[in-house]
């Protein structure tokens, strides 16, 4: 069986100068007769161009292959030809059923398959109009198939059966913030806060525990508080052939129907992201305006989501996970020394399925606080949407303990160019506070993307409960205070406000969000709206508005001129804010902007300036009010740093430091990284212990470590992503013959894939065997790894790559290893300016060559040779 790969074009330009000069024709069994005096060569009776002699003719054998699928790339894998029943001198790849089973067609074809060779190979001629052509010069196997066997699939989206589930092993992700304030007075106070993520991965299964922390320390009064808690510990896993994923452990009910709550048990829901990308809902975002060098918590139910560290002005955080759902607690500490909080309620698009197919939600298990540990009685809730025809879809669910149960149905309707709507009514009955409540809840639903105005309604959303309705998590609130024997029950402390609050009484929520793009004005106009009115109580809401638009003033181009209003008015707590920003470019990338605010009753002006050092370093330095701040940002291989630092009259001063980072461990190695999800799909990439070698997923490029890893983080799950080598950057004695791989990874996965590179001097060489003569022309030379270095040219001379000190490469022709040559331990240290004189000693013909040391990269001494 044949080991051949792909062969590299490293000859001299004379050799195929002499090769497109073909006297002759196809033979019948495809062979080329090459007019070899056209070579400018001294021994023409010592060639070897067994390997082009036939065109698109692959001898049969077994070879390494990229495969390509309508021009998609998959994994490498070993591709077998064979000659076909009834043409022995011909050759045929052989579509093994593993490799079928990535091809993403229907069941109804896949059903009707025609297989050859004892059905270890597919008959393509069962599929009229399927392609199969395999180019050894690029080691490609490319697959054109029509796209009416294959099902649905999109740019950057792969059907089930080319999901990857990546490897087993082990990742711990951080995301740490320590800041430092000192006062005039002397008086300090550190602080340290963080959260992350332990887990493990086995197979389809991934284990996560979820941690949170800080650390407060104030000198002056000699006290330390500090928490470190574990928020949740779970697993979960996909389970593709349900579109589905199944947790296990701590979870909080996501929930289309109903509000969320912690509980510990198990969910099984229709995962929306494992379908085409056009067919999923969208992730909430957080907008705000930062009066200084801030820290940004995003919390809910006392878990913490995400923080950050943000500089002085507007800010827009957009990457919080699509899961997300319900009421989001919102925490903007400034370096100044306030802190101002918001609340936000996330909603999902009207719950529309497609035609035929039925979407769902299962959980079970006892509710639970994150400080108090279990807190109710078992419960079970399920949901579903079924999509009844083209435009029509029917949902309801159930949620139920022994004393609280609710039910819900609705409708939705696509309206095409009009949007889609959906409205629900859910009837609710509880059993609290030595009586029974029962009332409804109703639920309006909208959105619409006007392409053709550049606008999009991405929700709207309005719903009114009656005066007795609870929902589950006031239900558990009620029945927690109430054991507890605070007022009744009927009031819960609130550590978002600090305060005493009523439990349930809500009247009506309204929420919306708007984007409107105008291109032909270079504007964008982004607003959004929260308010939920009570009972018996004052109402709150959240609005915020914001309009960029850019212009030209004379010579000055591409100004920006944005404002943003916003208004929070949480119970006793009122905030008008608006905020002004003129900006102008100035040089290749830096930006000169002056802002003017007001916030709580406080006015700010402030001119900053901002621009990159480079590619992975950006710093911004403000002043105004009697005040400075610097704000630099660093994205590393191994962490994203920024760092903030103000200083105020009255001797105030204040510095932050924040960085994001992870680490993945495998059993093919281990690497350290940036991350900004922490516990999320990753994907390693092995140069093959070459070290510093630029790989890109998108964004700014990463570089293998020391052992020759990289692992690019928060990759989309379900969504096909490309790694590749950045040739550019590349070391000047690093070559890389392999520089893109593409997958497909499920959630959590850590994906592992590697590139062929060779590290390594360039050089002429000249090769000699025993007898003073030349390898045959075309013969080629390898490394151990089995990558091409070069090919054999006249008299023996070859260009060389991956020259290492004391390595070895064997010289191939007639389709076998024919000898070896050791390469010299010292190098020229003045560079290789002369062509090596390379001995290659004979390999017996009743001896294969042994497998290299794994440590020293060399062969046995073993081995039979001849002289």
């Amino acid at each position: 069986m044949l080991n051949a790969s792909k062969i590299k074009n490293t000859l001299r330009p004379s050799l195929f100068g002499g090769l497109i000069s073909v006297a002759g024709s196809a033979l019948a069994a495809g062979d080329i007769e090459f007019n070899t005096d056209v070579l400018d060569l001294i021994d023409r009776t010592n060639i070897d161009l067994s390997q082009f002699a036939r065109s698109g003719f692959i001898l049969p054998g077994t070879y390494s292959m990229v495969v390509q699928i309508n021009q998609q790339s998959l994994s490498e894998q070993s591709i077998a030809f064979y000659p076909p029943d009834n043409d022995p001198k011909g050759s045929e790849a052989c579509l093994s059923a593993g490799l079928v089973e990535q091809l993403g067609l229907k069941a109804s074809v896949a059903a009707e398959l025609v297989w050859w060779k004892g059905g270890e190979c597919l008959d393509i001629r069962g599929l009229p109009g399927m392609q199969v052509n395999g180019d050894l010069a690029t080691a490609t196997l490319n697959i054109n198939l029509p796209q009416a066997y294959l099902e649905y699939s999109a740019i950057n989206w792969d059907p089930p059966s080319r999901w990857d589930e990546g490897v087993p092993g082990l990742l711990i992700d951080y995301n740490m913030t320590a800041q430092s304030s000192h006062q005039k007075n002397d008086r300090v106070r550190n602080d340290l806060s963080g959260n992350g993520t332990l887990g493990a991965n086995a197979g389809a299964w991934r284990l996560r525990a979820d941690w949170q922390g800080r650390v407060d320390k104030d000198r002056e009064r000699a006290d330390r508080r500090s928490r470190l808690e574990w928020s949740r510990y779970y697993a979960y896993r996909a389970i593709p052939a349900l579109k589905a994923r199944l947790v296990v452990g701590e979870n909080y009910l996501y929930s289309d129907l109903f509000d969320s709550f912690r509980f510990t048990g198990a969910a099984l829901n229709s995962d929306e992201s494992q379908l085409p990308p056009n067919l999923r809902g969208y992730a909430p975002e957080v907008v705000g305006v930062a009066k200084t060098n801030a820290r940004v918590i995003i919390s809910q139910q006392g878990r913490v989501l995400y923080e950050t560290l943000v500089a002085a002005g507007p800010f827009r955080i957009q990457d919080l996970n699509d899961a997300v759902s319900g009421r989001l607690d919102v925490r903007v500490e400034e370096q100044d020394g306030s802190v101002h909080n918001f609340q936000i309620d996330t909603a999902g698009v009207p719950y529309l399925t497609r035609p035929g197919h039925v979407r769902y939600k299962l959980a079970t298990g006892r509710p639970s606080d994150l400080q108090y540990g279990g807190d109710g009685d078992v419960f079970g809730s399920g949901e579903f949407s079924w999509g009844v025809s083209n435009g029509w879809s029917l949902f309801g669910g159930g949620i139920t303990d022994n004393n609280y149960r609710a039910l819900t149905v609705g409708a939705g309707r696509d309206l095409l160019v009009f949007g889609a709507v959906s409205v629900d009514v859910t009837q609710a009955r509880a059993n609290v506070w030595h009586e029974t409540l029962s009332g409804k809840s109703y639920r309006l639903q909208y959105s619409k993307n006007f392409e053709q105005y550049d606008s999009q309604i991405t929700f709207a959303g309005y719903r009114f409960s009656e005066k007795n309705y609870l929902s589950m998590s006031e239900y558990l609130d009620a029945r927690h205070y109430g054991r507890n024997g605070e007022l009744a029950g009927r009031y819960k402390y609130d550590g978002y406000t600090e305060n005493w609050k009523p439990i349930g009484g809500s009247k009506a929520l309204y929420t919306a969000t708007i984007n409107k793009h105008f291109r032909d004005l270079g504007a964008t106009v982004y607003a959004s709206y929260n308010k939920q009115t009570y009972w018996e109580r004052p109402a709150t809401q959240r609005w915020n508005l914001s309009v960029s638009r850019y212009f030209n003033v004379g010579t000055v181009k591409n100004m920006n001129l944005s404002l943003n209003l916003h208004r929070t008015q949480e119970y006793n707590y009122k905030d008008n804010g608006i905020a002004l920003t003129v900006s102008l470019p100035l040089g290749r990338s830096g930006t000169l902007s002056m802002d003017a605010n007001r916030a709580a009753g406080d006015n700010r002006f402030a001119t900053r300036y901002a621009d990159r050092l480079d590619e992975r370093n950006s710093y911004q330095l403000s002043a105004g009010n009697n005040a400075a701040s610097g704000y630099l940002s660093h994205i590393g291989d191994q962490a994203d740093i920024d760092v903030a630092a103000s200083k105020q009259e009255g001797g105030y001063t204040t510095l932050g430091v924040s960085a994001r980072g992870g680490g993945t461990l495998t059993p093919y190695g281990g690497a350290l990284h940036r991350t900004n999800s922490t516990g999320g799909t990753r994907l390693m990439v092995d140069t093959g212990g070459v070290p510093d070698v630029p790989v890109r997923g998108y964004g700014t490029p990463t570089r293998s470590n020391a052992f020759g890893k990289a692992v690019i983080s928060d990759i989309g799950s379900y969504q096909r992503m490309a790694a590749s080598v950045d040739l550019e950057r590349l070391p000047s004695n690093v070559e890389a013959t392999q520089s893109v791989t593409q997958l497909t990874l499920t959630e959590g996965a850590i994906g592992y894939r590697s590139l062929a590179v060779i590290a390594g001097e360039k050089a002429m060489a000249v090769v000699r065997l025993p007898d003073g003569s030349s390898p045959p022309f075309g013969a080629t030379v390898k490394n151990l790894k089995q990558q091409d270095t070069g090919i054999v040219n006249d008299g023996g001379n070859v260009y060389l790559s991956g020259i290492q000190p004391g390595a070895e490469m064997t010289v191939s022709w007639g389709g076998s290893e024919q000898c070896i040559v050791t390469l010299p331990v010292l190098l020229p240290t003045d560079g290789l300016t002369d062509a090596l004189q390379l001995g290659c000693r004979m390999v017996a013909r009743d001896q294969s060559l042994p497998e290299p040391d794994a440590l020293t990269g060399t062969r046995n001494d073993t081995e039979k040779t001849s002289s």
